[in-house]
């Protein structure tokens, strides 16, 4: 298969499958920038793996088996350096039921779990859920004007009833790559404060920026792998959220018995094509991967050039990683920014949720033609205010 069969300029019409990026403004005249989930065909070499799946036509009860799993470990020890054991595997239909049972499985009532803010909303809602306390520290900016991780802030808001902090890395939805300096301090601080570290690393394979390395953060050192419960999937990179198919890796065996037993009996098995989902993606996806970054740059980069110049009211600082802009909105004074947009032909997610408000966050994993719609239509939006 060569790059030039691959296409990102064009997708086929998402409408009438169910699509919830799609279906969500059905009957709407909106474009749908929105939640994480490209626009683009997965690659044919998944295509391939699961068309052989079908042709075996029998679709019971699937269970982790040797393919799937020599899969990733072998795309950690090839993509990161990681080199992983099978047996440290456990997985899951997907990263959000994780994040909420790391949430039981380490912590007790009266506990509290600390995460950096804005982030991903599961991450906010899940100690919630699971009635523990919810400490959240804001990101800061770095002399680089970066969002990276308030250390001294952290540490003036940890107790002694703090068991978790979770971390996304690559950050969604400030796109920063944090540096092996940054990791090194959070590990640190799980390290100081005897935490358990929730790393959750799903757009790890996702870093546009040619001079940025995405670091697995249980590779810095023996001591924070010990005390790291790692979450990633393929479903991102590769867009295949709809096949459930994520995995933890846990290398300290208490913690791994820990969280198998809290999820026995509430996660139910992986679908047969999540796993040769999963096991195509890592074995035959890397060229399409690669072509996908190259796509997502050169989107990124006139993304970036649009929003500075075109909309200065816009704050958008420079990103490493993801396909998904975080926009500072506050300068154009709107009350409810998403609405704003979404009357004039944009759907944008709400910032609120990710605990930033008067924030939008767009979805730029898209055609480029898409892409530059949409930029029209907000830039009009804009002018029109």
């Amino acid at each position: 298969m060569t790059a030039h069969s691959y296409n990102f300029d064009t997708c086929p019409d998402r409408t009438g499958y169910g699509s919830l990026k799609w279906d969500k403004y059905k009957g709407r005249d909106i474009l749908p920038l929105w939640v994480a989930d490209m626009d683009f065909e997965t690659a044919p070499e998944i295509l391939v793996g699961l068309q052989k799946r079908l042709d075996h036509g029998i679709f019971g009860y699937t269970i982790p088996f040797e393919a799937p799993s020599e899969a990733v470990v072998n795309y950690l020890n090839r993509a990161h350096g990681y080199s992983a054991k099978a047996h440290w595997l456990n997985f899951l239909p997907g990263l959000v039921p994780a994040i909420n049972l790391c949430c039981h499985a380490f912590t007790e009532p009266g506990d509290s779990v600390m995460t950096a803010t804005p982030v991903y909303p599961p991450f906010i809602s899940a100690p919630d859920y699971a009635g523990r306390e919810l400490i959240k520290v804001p990101l800061c900016l770095n002399a680089d004007d970066q969002w990276t991780l308030d250390i001294e802030a952290m540490e003036a808001a940890v107790t002694p009833k703090t068991k978790i902090f979770v971390l996304c890395s690559p950050h969604n939805p400030v796109g920063r790559v944090f540096s092996r300096e940054e990791l090194t301090g959070i590990a640190d601080f799980c390290e100081r404060h005897d935490l358990i570290l929730i790393s959750d690393e799903i757009h790890c394979d996702l870093v546009f920026d040619e001079q940025t390395k995405h670091i697995l953060t249980s590779t810095l050192n023996d001591t924070i792998a010990a005390r790291t419960v790692t979450l990633m999937a393929p479903s991102k990179t590769y867009n295949l959220p709809g096949l459930a198919c994520a995995f933890s890796v846990i290398e300290n065996q208490e913690l791994r018995l820990q969280f198998q037993k809290t999820i026995r009996g509430i996660i139910t098995e992986v679908n047969c094509f999540g796993y040769a989902g999963c096991e195509a993606a890592y074995n035959h996806g890397e060229a399409w991967r690669l072509e996908l970054i190259k796509y997502l740059r050169s989107n990124y980069d006139l993304l970036y050039k649009f929003i500075n110049e075109q909309i200065p009211e816009i704050t958008f600082r420079p990103m490493q990683s993801t396909y998904l802009a975080w926009f500072d909105v506050a300068k154009l004074g709107l009350d409810n920014p998403v609405k704003f947009f979404e009357d004039h032909g944009v759907g944008l997610s709400d910032g609120v949720p990710f605990d930033g408000h008067q924030h939008v966050r767009l979805n730029f994993g898209c055609p480029q033609s898409r892409l530059i719609e949409g930029l029209e239509k907000m830039t009009s939006a804009i002018k029109q205010r």
